[in-house]
């Protein structure tokens, strides 16, 4: 069978970097290629001279055995090649319908040629169906989740019928029903033909779902794997170059429980339900429900970002009142946001000044900054997390996201956290950068530090956890010790099943 594409032998370079060594790779009609590799691979880079947006070096890209050049996005569209991307490419002035046919409304006939809404609707419905989002075509954006708006932009390509689909962290914000929503969609779209790019770091959903796998290791052809043997520790060692030790392990130190208790709070989202939960000095606990569950907006109100109708919290059996970021902060309480790049980073500040500013009156003891000192700080701490790049003067928009994520986490590290409340950690996160980010949460839970973690990743939650809370509609619905946190008794829970606390 003729691969609906091939690439040979690409090359890119970039000013003084070596993006794409002589890159092959081809995907076949109703085939399913997950392609793999760390952040930095050049996985992006090859996808988006395929997408017209760079132009090789050299090399030849062929559809159904033809030479092909892409020399814009049209170029791509014209070849029904269609992209959702892991960056949401959506406007959220505009809702969802003007979304979905952004730039490819269809028009009723006559001589003002205005846009088909009617049409629009009726086929945004469909997909919207089919993905199991339950909303109104003319729901503006802005109203909508993260997870909601990944969704949108899945049904957005879907709407394009396109022969070769390019899926890029399609399930960085989605829970495990929507996840297995998703991958159902992507058997039908393999039964119909279409053939299917997938890249992840998910590497369940990998092993679940791709008929072959492709790695990439710095711009290069590291290797491939066939369906038989994809398995969680061939994938990691052919993308790292090496074996990942123990990348699941829990904290070794003693927990002393109790230590933060959430005694009852009330958000505006579910203002008739209490949220109630505890977690020790030491210890990880997870968070799991679906989206829509109320885990975000009680660790926002938690922190102090939305305000609690109610809220009696406890550390170290004192009595809190937090109002603000300022007061969660004076206490010792910290959130790692889901959305890194717009809540947990100023994009166009250099490293140096997101690490600092939560506690930029150590470094102007008089009133003025002393530069020195912060930059001094600043790498002191980001040495300590193996942050890359290669100043702490760099713009924190250069990095990729497993560092924005450690400089995020750098700059409450420096205020000695008592309780941290990570939200989606490793979202988007290749699996080495995983493997640092779970090293450090153990390593903060054996210092002492109590840990929240927010995780729609089944994988993440029951192997990363002490124990598992699981949400449903605003409430904790149970807690599950590590020996019984199993997709099942969690997913029974997240769904509103007994075991409600």
């Amino acid at each position: 069978m003729t691969p609906i594409l091939q690439m040979r032998k690409i090359e890119k370079r970039f000013a003084g970097v070596h993006a794409l060594r002589g890159v092959d790779f081809e995907v076949a009609a109703g085939e399913v290629v997950a392609l793999l590799g760390e952040n930095g691979a050049g996985k992006s880079t090859l996808m988006k001279v395929l997408g017209g947006v760079y132009r090789p070096d050299s090399g030849e890209v062929h559809i159904d055995g033809a030479p092909a050049a892409f020399h814009s996005v049209s170029d791509a569209a014209r070849h029904r090649i269609a992209f959702i991307h892991q960056e949401l490419n959506v406007l959220d002035n505009l809702d969802v319908a003007a979304n979905v046919f952004l730039g490819r409304e269809p028009v009723r006939g006559g001589f003002l040629r205005l846009v088909d809404r009617g049409r629009m609707e009726e086929e945004t419905k469909k997909q919207l169906a089919r993905l199991g989002l339950r909303v109104s075509p003319d729901t503006p954006l802005s109203r909508l989740s993260i997870a909601q708006q990944q969704l949108v932009e899945i049904a957005k390509a879907l709407s394009q019928r396109a022969r070769l689909l390019i899926m890029d962290e399609p399930t960085s914000s989605l829970t495990l029903s929507e996840t297995a929503r998703l991958l159902s969609v992507v058997r039908d779209l393999r039964a119909e033909g279409v053939a299917v790019i997938y890249i992840s770091h998910r590497l369940g959903e990998v092993r679940e779902i791709a008929d072959r796998a492709v790695v990439l290791r710095d711009g290069a052809n590291a290797g491939e794997l066939s369906r038989e043997e994809i398995t969680h520790e061939r994938m990691v060692r052919m993308m790292v170059g090496r074996d990942v030790e123990s990348f699941y392990q829990h904290p070794r130190g003693e927990k002393e429980p109790g230590h933060f208790r959430v005694e009852s709070l009330r958000t505006a989202r579910y203002p008739d339900v209490e949220v109630r939960l505890e977690v020790g000095r030491g210890e990880i606990l997870g968070l799991a429900g679906l989206v829509g569950a109320g885990r975000s907006e009680a660790a926002q109100a938690v922190f102090g970002v939305d305000p609690a109708l109610e809220a009696r919290l406890v550390l170290d059996s004192r009595p809190l009142r937090i109002r603000s970021p300022r007061d969660a902060i004076r206490h010792g309480i910290y959130l790692v946001p889901e959305d890194r790049r717009t809540a947990g980073l100023i994009t166009e500040m250099p490293i140096r000044e997101n690490v600092t500013l939560p506690a930029l009156g150590r470094y102007a003891p008089a009133g003025l900054i002393s530069f020195s000192k912060e930059a001094e700080g600043a790498a002191e701490v980001c040495g300590r997390l193996n942050v890359r790049a290669p100043s702490v003067e760099v713009r924190a928009a250069t990095l990729s996201g497993g560092n924005q994520q450690k400089v995020v986490l750098a700059k409450w590290l420096a205020l000695a956290p008592k309780v941290l409340i990570f939200d989606e950690p490793t979202r988007g996160i290749d699996v080495g950068s995983k493997a640092e980010i779970y090293e450090l949460m153990r390593g903060l839970a054996e210092a002492g530090v109590a840990i929240i973690m927010i995780s729609s990743d089944m994988e993440e939650v029951i192997n990363v956890s002490d124990r598992v809370a699981v949400m449903h509609e605003g409430r904790v619905t149970g807690v599950l010790e590590r020996s019984d946190c199993t997709e099942e008794n969690i997913m029974r829970l997240a769904v509103g099943g007994a075991g409600e606390s």
